[in-house]
This record gives structure tokens, sequence and C-alpha cells, in this order.
């Protein structure tokens, strides 16, 4: 049985009688359609005390005037305060203290995964990244700031990078919140280095949810011409050459992406056969004569949404079947797609048509998913959102 009330310090939501088990138990997000009735004074970004009909605790959460009306961040009657964040924060940390992390860099805070649904934290040695996704969070940004420092020394750099997360709010600059304003941050990585533009680049500025993909990828690289598309910063493509490939194309259409994979390149290697070109993946592989033996495919988000899940779709089917047409006989393909709305049968069914259209044989050696610091409430299976294919095409 859930804990009866104990605070009376935050407004209230009543859930409609029996939403409390279809909507609400143990999953973080309440939708607006499961709310019977909630205090007047609430405003976006308050926390509120949900309860059942029957006037049962279910939760503390963040308000939002949207679809998922609140996120549950604590399951215990409790105040919200430094004390909750370090405690947070501190089990976080052990846990990914449990985990094999051959780096100094990992993601601290997955959101629903680590408890505290709309907060993400990149950790780059001691530069913390945070994003704010719900308004209730980046409230609290502050005393979130506290509790790292409190939990990690003070030898430390936080960064609020919340613009993009949360656009509807004007007033939110990206920034420093504490320590040495730099510029990157240079990271190591199963013994390679990478520089991350925490500023400009992608989401935190490094992919950190492929570090195990990569390390797959490396082991087949060997010998191999390796063509990376969406290249981003190469992190696939650092970890290929390392693997002794012959040779490494690396396609983007970011100058910024394609600036840091030199950098990336003369930090790791001296002498090595890598090509870098700028240009739209799907322009490249239309006038594309080459042929490779391994090629990884890792598009940003096709679908951010569900309205754009079939136009994704298509895209998906239609990238990897190019890949599939520059692959030579008996070459590996590590495709991916990183969109939340794709779910794993949709994207399955997509590789299926790319694949039945080139009339080749095709085999799954492996399903890939995002790192175990990007961990999985499994109340929220929406957690899973990286899904990954490695294809071996006769």
């Amino acid at each position: 049985m859930k804990n009866k009330m104990n605070f009376d310090i935050y407004p209230k939501v009543i859930l409609k009688k029996g939403r409390e088990k279809s909507d609400s138990r143990f999953h973080p997000w309440i939708f607006s359609g499961a709310i019977y009735k909630k205090a007047n004074n609430i405003k976006p970004g308050d926390f509120v005390k949900v309860i059942s009909a029957e006037d049962v605790f279910i939760g503390i959460g963040t308000y939002s005037p949207s679809s998922i009306s609140v996120r549950i961040i604590s399951r215990q009657d409790a105040i919200i305060n430094k004390d909750f964040w370090i405690y947070r924060i501190t089990k976080a940390k052990e846990l990914r203290e449990t985990l094999i992390i051959n780096s100094n860099s990992y993601r601290l805070i997955h959101g629903e995964g680590d408890f505290l649904s709309g907060l993400i934290i990149d950790k780059y040695d001691n530069v913390f990244v945070l994003q704010a996704h719900d308004e209730g969070i980046y409230k609290n940004i502050n005393v979130i700031k506290d509790a790292l420092i409190e939990v990690f020394g003070n030898n430390i750099t936080i960064y609020n990078k919340s613009k993009k997360t949360i656009p509807f709010l004007d007033e939110i600059e990206d920034g420093f919140l504490y320590g040495e304003e730099i510029e990157n941050v240079f990271i190591l990585e199963n013994g390679l280095q990478f520089k991350v533009d925490f500023k400009s680049g992608q989401k935190t500025g490094f992919f950190l949810d492929q570090r195990d993909n990569r390390m797959l990828f490396k082991s087949y690289a060997n010998q191999k011409d390796v063509l990376n598309l969406f290249c981003y910063t190469g992190g696939f493509s650092i970890y290929s050459l390392s693997g002794g490939a012959n040779s490494c194309t690396s396609v983007d259409s970011s100058d910024l992406a394609l600036s840091t994979v030199e950098d990336n390149i003369n930090m790791n290697f001296k002498d090595i056969n890598h090509t870098s070109v700028k240009s739209d993946v799907f322009k490249y592989m239309e006038t594309n004569t080459n042929k490779y033996n391994l090629i990884v495919i890792d598009p940003p988000a096709f679908a951010k949404h569900q309205r754009a899940r079939k136009q994704a779709l298509h895209a998906y089917t239609r990238v990897n079947k190019m890949a599939i047409d520059a692959l030579e006989k008996n070459g590996i393909i590590f495709t991916f797609s990183c969109s939340q709305a794709i779910s794993d049968e949709d994207f399955q069914r997509a590789i299926f048509n790319a694949v039945l259209m080139t009339d080749r044989q095709c085999r799954v050696l492996f399903k890939l998913s995002q790192g175990a610091d990007h961990p999985l409430d499994i109340y929220h299976p929406e957690g899973k959102y990286l899904k990954g294919l490695v294809l071996k095409l006769d």
C-alpha cells in the first residue's frame, strides 16, 4: 500500500478514480487526462503532490500545463530540498561506479532512468553539462548545482544548456553556473582522446550513449574500408582507425562537426588514411561510387514526435538501402535510430524494407541500445530511445 500523506506544503493534484493504476502506478508521467482536479494556485514548474481519488499518496512531481502534466521525481512524501538532490546525485554516482566504464566521462543523470524525470547531466572529466527538459527542473537548477558541488567537490565546472530543451521559456540562456569558463573539454574514452564542444555541439556535446557500440564497431574494423555516415565529431571513425581500418571516410553536413573530427584525428594519430566529406548524407550517397566493407549509419532523430513517424521510417529505409548498395559482399553495417517515436519493431521493419529492395541475403548479428550509464526504468519503456542493428550482408 502507498504511503499516507505526511506533508501539506505542496498543492495537490487528484487523479480520477482508478487512474492511479492505469496511468500512474510507478510510471513517472501523469497525463492530463488522468487528472480529476487540481489546486487553483498551481503554477507551471511548481512541485505538486499527486494523490488518488481515495486520498492515497502517489508521488511528488513537477507540474506543467501540457499533455504530460506531472513528472514524478519522488515516491516518498517528502520535501524536495538540497538534501533530496544530494541523495539522488550520490545514488547515481554510486551506480556509475559499479559499471565498467573505461572513461573519465559518463552520463550521471539520465532522466527517468535515475528517477529524475526532466533532468540530464553529462560528466565530461570535471565538466558537468546540465539540461533541463522541464520547467520545474529548470526552476531548481541552482540547488541542483549546489548539490553537484557537494557530491563532486569544488574543482568542477558546471554548464547549463537548457535553452533548446525548454524553448518556450524566453528567459533561459545557456551559460556557466559554476567554475572555470572554458571553451572545450578533452576526454579519454577507452584509451582514445576526444574534444567535446559542450557549448556549441549537439545535445551536451558528445554521444556518450554509443561508447560500448563504438568498441564493438572497432572489433570489426581491421583491414576494412570504413564509411561513417552522419559522423558528427567522428567517434566511430576514431574507433575504426584505432582498430586497424585501411581507410575511413567521415560524412557530415556540419563544418563545426568536421572541424572537430579533424582535431580528434590529429590528437589520436600521426599518419592515417582518413577523409572528411562535407555533404548532406543523402546527396553524398546518391553520387557515391565507392565500395566499403564496414559502414555505420548514426543519424540525428528523424522523428522527434509521432507526427513525423511515417516520414522518418521512409528516411531510415532510404539511407539504409543506399548504404547496402555501397557495401561490399560479406560487408557489415551498424545502423541506428535515436528517435524515441520509432519503436524497435518500426525500425526493424524499415531496415527489412531496405534489404528487400537490394535482393541480398542479410543476417542480424546484434541488437544494440544505449550504454548502461543511460539506464532504463522498467516502468518507463519510453526511455529506450536508442535502437541499433548490426547486419551482415552476403
